[in-house]
């Protein structure tokens, strides 16, 4: 409640916290633009591949030209973070690999680490956030974007009282975007490639969203740091609107799609036949939670809280989701107040990769959003009982046998990833994993 005042303290004193930000694209740009009329924060640097694009993302946000020579720009983020020792790094480029490293260089300079990369943290981020603790430093999960939304809706549910029976996000999904590819992602977004290519936007990144890749990875991000389990079956995507989020997202003998209560998932705003779904959650997050008692389940109708036909069951969220321009919570309170956003705690949900299309041996494996798989959610149990392949190794690897469509790609069937990213992965599997991979 007193993030605010604590923030303008700081300013007060003329020693703002002091950010580096990784990776200049939609989402740091967002926080950028926040950063001019944001007491208390200050940022120190911007590291990103292309310096220039940096200094552009600057200028289009609003940024005057002073503002921007008094902040160092290079395209080694590493060295960056070494030399300016920031109290904050937000780590916002999406890559994996890049994201473990620059992690473990804010960790290097006693710097907290704010974790925009879901991507990264769904790979290692139990392992990364328990380095970071040994550290002295906070790891943290990026607000504004639906992972640490959803976290701080299940911690308010929890902390008064409430089971949580469901919690997770929506999005706009069919079943048949599974296969969707980059080449014909644009159709589905209601854009001409023309039109893509003049905004700037990645068909491969988008189509993560598209193909229920990102969802997944963000409801595993969820359950690491909340403790939730996630489907047995992955993601069921029901439609569902925010009326019917109590009634729709309860256990099955309640009636409702749940295999059992405190599962993460995600809601789609298509009917399955593509009609829309009222009052549609696409762009925001919620919880479901049970009533303790019949005292409480009573005070739920009488104050006007949305529930199912018994009044047992409730629901609460937030129809948009800010990204960029609500991360300064983020900073603010892993530098002001030492804590997270919500940080893994556990491995309980993994991303594997399952094939779009049937893959030749010799295949060679594009990641999320692209042609050749997408990233199912798995219970991190099974995935490491059957030796999954995680989706965040699914890089740059060539299949060394042939894989039917559909069918959930193992390590067995690949060439043996490598590098920071599978080195990470494997130290998190080792000091984390409750199975042994097959």
């Amino acid at each position: 409640m007193n993030l605010s005042r604590l923030a303008a303290a700081r300013a007060e004193s003329g020693k703002p916290v002091r950010v580096v930000l990784v990776g200049a694209g939609k989402f740091g740009a967002m926080f950028l633009a926040q950063v001019p009329s944001s007491p208390g924060i200050t940022m120190a640097g911007i590291a990103d591949l292309a310096s220039d694009r940096a200094r552009a993302a600057c200028r289009n946000v609003g940024w005057h030209e002073a503002r921007i020579a008094a902040c160092r720009f290079s395209d080694d983020a590493a060295a960056l973070i070494a030399d300016l020792r920031p109290e904050v790094v937000v780590e916002a480029t999406g890559n994996p690999a890049a994201g473990i490293a620059h992690a473990r260089a804010a960790m290097a300079a006693g710097a907290h680490i704010v974790m925009v990369n879901v991507e990264a943290d769904v790979l290692a981020g139990p392992l990364l956030a328990a380095e970071a603790r040994e550290a002295g430093v906070v790891y943290s999960l990026a607000y504004g974007d639906q992972p640490a939304l959803v976290c701080e809706m299940v911690d308010w549910a929890r902390a008064t009282g409430f089971t949580v029976v469901a919690a997770g996000k929506g999005t706009k999904f069919l079943p048949a975007y599974h296969t969707v590819t980059p080449d014909d992602v644009w159709t589905h977004y209601g854009l001409s490639p023309e039109q893509a290519k003049a905004a700037g936007m990645n068909p491969q990144m988008f189509n993560s969203f598209l193909d229920g890749t990102k969802s997944a990875i963000e409801m595993a991000a969820i359950a690491n740091a909340t403790g939730l389990s996630v489907p047995r079956a992955g993601l069921a995507f029901p439609p569902c609107g925010a009326d019917d989020l109590a009634h729709t997202l309860r256990p099955r003998d309640a009636g409702g799609v749940l295999e059992a209560p405190g599962l993460v998932e995600v809601v789609s705003s298509l009917e399955r036949d593509g009609r829309p779904v009222a009052r549609d959650l696409r762009w925001g997050v919620y919880v479901v939670f049970e009533a303790p008692t019949p005292y409480a389940a009573a005070c739920f109708v009488q104050y006007g809280l949305r529930t199912d036909a018994t009044g047992r069951y409730a629901a609460m969220f937030k129809p948009y989701h800010l990204i960029g321009l609500e991360l300064g919570i983020s900073v603010l309170s892993a530098a002001l107040r030492r804590e997270p956003t919500g940080a893994p705690q556990g491995f309980a949900g993994d991303v594997v990769a399952v094939a779009k299309r049937a893959l030749p041996a010799g295949t060679r494996l594009d990641g999320e959003g692209g042609y050749t798989v997408w990233g199912r959610l798995m219970p991190a149990t099974e995935s490491l009982s059957v030796g999954a392949l995680p989706i965040g190794l699914a890089h740059a690897i060539h299949t060394t046998r042939d894989v039917p469509a559909g069918t959930v790609l193992r390590r067995a069937d690949v060439e043996a990833p490598t590098g920071i990213a599978a080195e990470a992965r494997a130290a998190m599997e080792a000091r984390f994993g409750v199975a042994k991979a097959a």
